[in-house]
């Protein structure tokens, strides 16, 4: 029942998808945590930039913006990322999309961690002649990511299942290799299964981990 699978790369389409979120989460948290300081910042160019980009961006469709990488950096810009095949060079587009896209959740949650920190905390620090840097770097910043533990995991998930995006650009990862194996194959349900079991096996253990750890490292108050 099973023989189809082996002309199929699915681990290696497995394997991508890993990539696309591994890489995609760490870019995504890097730049959600700038956007969540210039939120939160006392520059009002900044913290326009910041609500304007969150604003706009989480109302684009991801396919749209995934698109665009391809069709307008790729094609049009002729931007490749230092990639010198047509597969490598849409992997490192897909991330870049996914990491624009991502990026502005991450920043709402930490910006909602953010808020739970007291205000007399950062009040206290400022007194004693820290800079706002200094303060969200050593007061509020690390509570807020204790806080935001569970809203960042909902966001990691979200991210995992959004990597099927990629398909449309042509990136090898398990959605298109389901693509091809319904195209070519008589079994759709088999196929949705198990599919479906690979999605389940990468999001449910994060999703229990990450709340895991969120219990463990909440700020008590």
């Amino acid at each position: 029942m099973f023989d189809f699978l082996q002309d199929y790369d699915l681990a290696g389409a497995v394997w991508t998808t890993v990539q696309l979120a591994v890489l995609s989460a760490v870019g995504s948290l890097i730049w959600g945590t700038v956007l969540a300081a210039m939120r939160v910042g006392p520059v009002p160019l900044m913290r326009g930039f910041g609500t304007a980009y969150v604003n706009i961006v989480r109302n684009i469709p991801l396919t749209v913006i995934i698109l665009f990488a391809s069709l307008g950096l790729n094609q049009t810009l002729q931007i490749t990322l230092g990639g010198g095949d047509f597969e490598t060079i849409n992997f490192r587009l897909a991330v870049l999309g996914l990491t624009l896209y991502t990026s502005a959740f991450v920043c709402e949650a930490l910006r909602s961690g953010i808020n739970t920190v007291p205000v007399g905390q950062a009040e206290a620090a400022r007194a004693i002649g820290l800079s706002f840097g200094q303060v969200l770097r050593h007061v509020v910043l690390p509570q807020a990511f204790r806080s935001s533990v569970v809203p960042l995991a909902n966001v990691l998930i979200a991210l995992i299942k959004n990597t099927t995006v990629a398909a449309a650009i042509g990136v090898a990862e398990t959605a298109l290799v389901m693509k091809e194996m319904i195209e070519n194959e008589a079994q759709l349900l088999l196929i949705s299964a198990i599919i479906a079991l690979v999605f389940v096996v990468l999001t449910l253990p994060t999703g229990l981990f990450l709340g895991w750890v969120g219990k463990k490292v909440a700020v008590k108050r």
